[in-house]
């Protein structure tokens, strides 16, 4: 008599990677509710514990922030110079002990260094997470990362649920203790990397391909030099800046312009995150090959005048009108979040030579990176540029798109880069 597979064996069967995939899920789930017990009580932290004022916490982040730009190109360097687990460890480690510093002293001038010595590895990790990704998963690359990011956020949700339960105490020994919390989930995934395997690295793959004469042309390996790749991470900083609206903007935006309760910005915090749990891995298909990926920005540009355009309505009118508006802005925004993040997962890996895909996958993470350190600025900007501001940062956001669908044609016509042009047999 046939026995039927249990229905958790075949959920597990169609992820990605096998069982080093599941670990680094399960590293990535604990990672991100660590990020979310301390993320969330940062800064109050640096006012309430170590005294510094407002300005001196505005310095600190902005310091710490643009340190940490430099990160994802420095982790894709070591990336393709020593093992690809080694690398993601260090940065785990180095994360635990600069975060574990700041319980040492309360002076700015130090607080500021070990904040900014955290925001290199802080940024590199979704770099490395996103090469182990690619040398893991193979072609299946996408639909893992739509995965790993579903459990990204629900990570963030059970850390955020935990921070707040902390807080709710009123007790200013909480935010010592989520820092301890957030520091032990570090450790406790340093282990668990650990017992991951290392990925074959298409650097070696590509070397036995060029001594079997199947590669004829040199390709580029340093991004540095790559024009088209560097004016692609250039249009996709822009792309990111849904992350900085839905994050930043749409809180101050709802205070500042809108006859909406304030209470509404943590519900769409948490409608976004639904939205992005329940749909990231289904829509993860539309984007499994490059040229896939290059027609998902034309829908992407819809959503993002969809969203925009909602946001300048939401100030037009009452309370209703205010409500319903942010909620169609947060729904088209978050769909813009998920479309954007699955076309960029593949595109930048598919325009980065296997020679160099460490370096290149680095220099991508400056999108992110810069985007995060310059987004709040001008999304703040726009927001005192008043209403109407809204829609022609839609335009512009639709002008990125259209560029960069127009400077990757002709690179992605020729066969990809990034998936082993070798058969490499499992064992």
């Amino acid at each position: 008599m046939n026995r039927r597979t249990p229905w958790h064996s075949t959920v597990l069967n169609r992820i990605p990677g096998g069982r080093d995939g599941r670990r680094m899920l399960v590293v990535s789930i604990i990672d991100k509710t660590g990020t979310g017990l301390w993320a969330g009580c940062t800064v109050l932290y640096l006012t309430y514990v170590s005294g510094l004022g407002l300005g001196q916490v505005g310095l600190l982040m902005t310091i710490s922030g643009g340190v940490g730009i430099a990160g994802a190109p420095l982790a894709g360097r070591l990336a393709d110079r020593f093992p690809l687990v080694r690398v993601i460890v260090g940065a785990q480690l180095m994360r635990a002990a600069a975060l574990l510093a700041l319980l040492s002293t309360d002076n700015f001038l130090l607080l500021t260094l070990y904040s900014a010595l955290g925001a290199l590895p802080d940024r590199a990790g979704s770099v490395l997470i996103k090469l182990y990704a690619a040398r893991l998963a193979g072609p299946d690359r996408v639909r893992y990362q739509a995965i790993q990011r579903t459990t990204v956020n629900i990570g963030w949700s059970i850390g955020g649920l935990g921070a707040a339960a902390a807080l709710a105490t009123g007790s200013t020994h909480a935010y010592a203790l989520l820092l301890v919390g957030n520091v032990l989930s570090y450790l406790v995934i340093a282990v668990l990397t650990l017992r991951c395997a290392e990925p074959p690295a298409p650097s070696r793959i590509a070397a036995a391909s060029e001594t079997a004469g199947d590669r004829t042309a040199a390709t580029p390996i340093t991004p540095w030099r790559d024009r088209t790749f560097l004016a692609y991470t250039a249009t996709d900083a822009a792309l990111f800046l849904d992350d900085t609206i839905l994050q930043v903007a749409i809180p101050l935006w709802i205070v500042h312009a809108t006859a909406a309760p304030v209470g509404l910005a943590p519900l769409l915090l948490v409608l976004n995150t639904v939205l992005v749990v329940i749909f990231q891995v289904p829509l993860a298909r539309f984007g499994a090959t490059a040229e896939a990926a290059r027609r998902l920005l034309v829908p992407l540009a819809a959503l993002f005048v969809v969203g925009t355009l909602a946001l300048a309505a939401s100030a037009a009118g009452g309370r209703a009108l205010a409500i319903t508006a942010l909620v169609v802005a947060v729904i088209a925004l978050t769909f813009a979040e998920i479309v954007h993040a699955t076309s960029s997962w593949e595109l930048s890996v598919a325009l980065a030579p296997a020679e160099a895909q460490g370096a290149y996958l680095g220099a991508h993470g400056l999108a992110q990176s810069t985007q995060r350190f310059a987004g709040p600025l001008l999304v703040t900007g726009v927001m005192t540029a008043g209403a109407l501001a809204w829609p022609l940062l839609g335009l512009g956001l639709v002008a990125a798109g259209a560029a960069q669908h127009r400077l990757i044609r002709d690179r992605i016509g020729k066969p990809s880069l990034s998936v082993a042009p070798v058969t490499v047999s499992e064992h």
